[in-house]
C-alpha cells in the first residue's frame, strides 16, 4: 500500500498526462517519468519507466477513441509507423534496462531538452489532409514511415516514453499530413509503443500496478478534458506547444542536474 499523499500525487499526474495527450497527442509521456520520480516519489528509475509506460499506453488508448470518432486518425499510416516503432521499442527497452538508473535519468533529461528545443523550431506549413498510404503512394511513403517509425521506437523503448512529440513531427515529415491528423494518428502509435515497452518492463518486474491504476483513473478524465480543450483553442495550439516546450526544457534541465 502507498500513503495518501503519493496516491493523490499519482492521480494528479494521471490527470496532467491525460490532458496533454488529449490536447496535443503527445508530451504526457515525456513528463510521466519525472513526475513519478520527483512528484510521486518512486525510488527506482526503472520502476518509474515501466509504470509510466503502462499508464501512458492506456491513457493514449482512451484519448485515441475520441480522435477516432472525430475521423482524425490515418490508420494505414499508423499501422506502418507503429509496427516499425514496436520493433524499435522492443530493442530500445532491452538497452534501457541494462543502463544504471542515474545514468538513464541523465540521458532522459538531455532528451527532454532536445525535444523541447525541437518543438520551438518554426514548423513548415503543410496541407495534405487527403494523404493516405494507398498502393500507389506506398512506394514513396512506406520507406519513410518505416525508417522514422523505427528510430522513434528505439527512443521510446529506451526511455520508456510513448514518443508522441517525436511521432507527431515524424508523421508530418514522412507524409505531410496536417497537424490535427498527425495528433490523432500519433495516439495509435503511442499506444502501440507504450504497450511494447510496458510488456518488456512488466516481465522484468518493473511496474507498480497500484500506481498504474491511479494514473489511468486520473488520465481517463484528463484525456476527455484535453480533447474538449483542444476543440476550443485550436487557433492557440501553436502558442500552447511553445509554452509546453519551455516546460519540457526546464524539467529536462532539472532532471539532468539532479542526476549528475
Amino acid at each position: 500500500m502507498i500513503g495518501a499523499a503519493p496516491a493523490a500525487a499519482a492521480l494528479a499526474s494521471g490527470v496532467m498526462i491525460g490532458v496533454i495527450l488529449g490536447l496535443v497527442g503527445g508530451g504526457g509521456s515525456i513528463l510521466a517519468v519525472p513526475l513519478l520520480v520527483y512528484f510521486v516519489g518512486v525510488g527506482s528509475t526503472h520502476v518509474a519507466i515501466g509504470t509510466a509506460a503502462v499508464a501512458v499506453a492506456v491513457n493514449a488508448a482512451i484519448s485515441l477513441i475520441g480522435h477516432a470518432r472525430a475521423g482524425t486518425v490515418k490508420w494505414p499510416c499508423a499501422i506502418a509507423f507503429g509496427l516499425a516503432g514496436m520493433t524499435g521499442a522492443a530493442i530500445g527497452a532491452e538497452f534501457g534496462k541494462a543502463i544504471e538508473g542515474e545514468r538513464l535519468l541523465i540521458f532522459f533529461g538531455l532528451l527532454m531538452i532536445g525535444v523541447g528545443l525541437f518543438m520551438l523550431r518554426p514548423k513548415r506549413a503543410v496541407d495534405l489532409p487527403d494523404v493516405k498510404l494507398s498502393r500507389g503512394a506506398a512506394r514513396m511513403l512506406l520507406p519513410r514511415l518505416l525508417l522514422i517509425g523505427f528510430g522513434v521506437g528505439l527512443a521510446a523503448g529506451f526511455f520508456g516514453i510513448g514518443g508522441g512529440f517525436l511521432i507527431v513531427p515524424g508523421l508530418m515529415l514522412a507524409t505531410a499530413m496536417p497537424l490535427r491528423y498527425a495528433v490523432g494518428t500519433s495516439l495509435a502509435v503511442v499506444t502501440a509503443l507504450g504497450l511494447t515497452t510496458a510488456i518488456s518492463y512488466a516481465l522484468s518486474g518493473y511496474v507498480d500496478w497500484l500506481l498504474v491504476g491511479l494514473m489511468v483513473a486520473g488520465g481517463a478524465g484528463g484525456g476527455l478534458m484535453g480533447i474538449k480543450l483542444g476543440q476550443h483553442i485550436g487557433a492557440s495550439k501553436g502558442a500552447m506547444e511553445k509554452i509546453f516546450a519551455f516546460i519540457v526544457i526546464m524539467v529536462g534541465v532539472y532532471v539532468t542536474a539532479g542526476a549528475l
